[in-house]
């Protein structure tokens, strides 16, 4: 007779024993450790060595700091925190920072929680229409809005052709053009779809008979919200303003293109300048600075959630989404809504597309229209002779944009999904934890402190590793680090859905781990991979923050090509690079959503 021990009996070393001997007739755990080992180095290590970077000297800077390069000092965060240009470079800095995140968030709170509201719980006229069109921002790089913004009301402060609104005889303040007015409207237009998505997706969930039964007992319409609507949809609300802000503390492509003209600078702003003009130690500071905040505020926002999941918000198999009639509000809330569609993709959308075909900005007489600055050729310009469809430099920065982001996101794909998998068949549930945290952390980070992080590390060669500055390398490495919170989450979400079943019945048959992966895992798990790898490369194609830092006109993308554009006060051709990138995340965004069969809401929602 044989006796079958329960590995829950034995003593904990004897249970590890036994887990690595079960382990050993399958490669996962060894698989687990390795994506440890390549996590740990492109996610944890950046981020520690910025943190020694605070207090190291920097080449260069052994006067002022009386040691030598690579001792121990306290020098940068005395001039950061304490110095007489303190106030300067980074209590101002900062203030602007807070003062921006702050009134975004509340501001897209505010405007999205009711667009929320109209679209999921009343008989709103177009609802289906404007559920979509209402989101088109969030699939939209920030400083496109930001570009459009300087296309109508630039003024005469920093040169170059005027704005429309001034090129129609208004002249318009340095308040209106730059500064801190038009960066918080510009981030609230873009916050307000990711309210409309987290909160209506929310309120979809709710089940409207709590609601009625609260009315049932007497209590008012405003009783009811206060005390049945509002405490249910808290986590929602609060988790959607966290999330809101610790984004917006790491901001950069908005605070550059309207704050700078007028010396409004941000936390990244001031990063990206002190990384311009080598004040390394500085500059690992503000990356700090902005780490710290990102990761307190998402940290609190993930403890909230967590807290949220004790309370029960989704309604059974009987629950009820009744919408409320409008009334005589039905077209005044149908203009609100329309209007807001209008101001956030209408007229910022069409302003970038009209201005790439006029010679002069605002007039719009036949003869001012043109195709140059697309199609033309031996323009009057220094830095740009053709038309960017026809110009070395656009495909160029295409080419390199998709050969960079895509091989990225190719290998962020493969590696989400294979975290997936392991978090979900590890024998060793610490490897799986620990796999999952470190993963989701990027996410914590706002993109330019990892981008600084990134730079800091790669710079200057470790080891048997060069040094990876100046190469399509360290774009490539940092892309991947950076999304893998999308990557990983799609596949630890598309691994949850596959039963092990499958997978044993074919172990008993003696197919070994290639096997199984390349016959069973990857076929069922298709569209997965492929989200896996969209998502990326749709969040890459957009992004600023990574290229601006870590890129050279060696490894020139679109982003970085535009940014360039935009420098030079070629407002035409910058805005026809922005325009490409745009239509490149809209369409990718779309066949996501086709692919999968869920909209974004549900993708923000894991």
């Amino acid at each position: 007779m044989i006796a079958v021990t329960d590995s829950k009996h034995l003593s904990p070393i004897r249970r590890l024993r036994h887990k690595l001997v079960i382990a050993q007739r399958d490669p996962t755990l060894l698989i687990g450790l390795l994506l440890l080992f390549i996590f740990a180095w492109l996610i944890a290590a950046p981020i520690l060595n910025v943190m020694l970077e605070i207090m190291t000297v920097q080449s260069g800077d052994e006067m002022r700091t009386g040691a030598e390069a690579g001792g121990m000092t306290t020098y940068y965060l005395e001039r950061v925190f304490s110095s007489r240009m303190s106030s300067i470079i980074f209590w101002r800095p900062l203030w602007n920072t807070l003062m921006v995140a702050f009134t975004s968030m509340i501001l897209a709170m505010v405007i999205g929680a009711i667009l929320a509201w109209l679209l999921v719980r009343t008989n709103l006229m177009g609802r289906r229409w404007l559920s979509t069109a209402l989101i088109i921002p969030f699939m939209l790089p920030a400083w496109t809005f930001a570009l459009a913004w300087t296309t109508l009301f630039k003024n005469a402060t920093i040169g170059g052709q005027p704005g429309w609104a001034e090129a129609m005889g208004l002249q318009l303040p340095d308040w209106v053009s730059y500064g801190a007015f038009p960066t918080i409207v510009i981030m609230t237009l873009n916050y307000i779809p990711f309210v409309i998505l987290l909160v209506g997706n929310a309120l979809r969930r709710l089940d409207s008979q709590l609601e009625e039964a609260g009315q049932m007992l007497g209590a008012s319409k405003g009783r009811v919200a206060l005390s049945i609507v509002f405490p249910l949809m808290r986590p929602a609300i609060m988790s959607a303003a966290l999330l809101i802000f610790a984004d917006a503390i790491g901001e950069f492509s908005v605070p550059y293109v309207l704050g700078l003209p007028v010396q409004f600078e941000t936390l990244a702003t001031s990063l990206y300048r002190a990384i311009g003009t080598q004040q390394n130690g500085v500059a690992a500071v503000f990356a700090g600075v902005i780490l710290v905040v990102g990761m307190a505020t998402l940290a609190l926002d993930t403890w909230m959630m967590r807290e949220a999941r004790r309370f029960a918000i989704i309604g059974s198999k009987g629950a009820m989404e009744r919408r409320q009639s409008l009334g005589i509000l039905k077209w005044p809330a149908f203009s609100i809504a329309l209007l807001m569609f209008f101001i956030s993709v209408v007229i910022p959308m069409g302003a970038l597309a009209l201005s790439t075909v006029m010679h002069l900005p605002g007039r719009f007489n036949l003869s001012n229209f043109t195709l140059d600055y697309w199609i033309g050729t031996n323009l009057d310009t220094i830095a740009l002779r053709n038309g960017i469809l026809l110009s070395s430099e656009f495909w160029n920065a295409a080419w390199s944009s998709v050969r960079i982001v895509g091989s990225a996101s190719i290998c962020a794909g493969i590696l989400g999904l294979l975290t997936g998998y392991i978090v979900l068949r590890s024998p060793l549930r610490s490897v799986s934890i620990t796999l999952r945290q470190i993963t989701f952390f990027p996410y914590l980070v706002p993109g330019i402190a990892f981008a600084a992080a990134f730079l800091t590390l790669f710079a200057v060669p470790h080891g048997p590793i060069p040094a990876l500055y100046g190469t399509p390398i360290i774009l490539f490495l940092a892309l991947i680090a950076d999304q893998m919170p999308f990557a990983s989450r799609a596949g630890i979400s598309a691994m949850t859905q596959l039963g092990s079943d499958v997978e044993d019945s074919a172990r008993v048959a003696g197919a070994g781990w290639l096997r199984r992966m390349f016959s069973i895992i990857l076929p069922i798990q298709r569209n997965a991979l492929v989200t896996a790898v969209l998502m990326p490369f749709i969040s890459g194609i957009k992004g600023v923050s990574l290229f601006i830092i870590l890129a050279v006109p060696a490894t020139d993308v679109l982003t970085t090509f535009s940014i360039r554009l935009i420098d030079f006060n070629y407002t035409q051709a910058a805005n026809a690079v922005v325009l490409m990138i745009a239509l490149i995340a809209l369409l990718g965004t779309l066949l996501i959503n086709r692919l999968t069969g869920t909209g974004l809401a549900q993708g923000l929602e894991s």
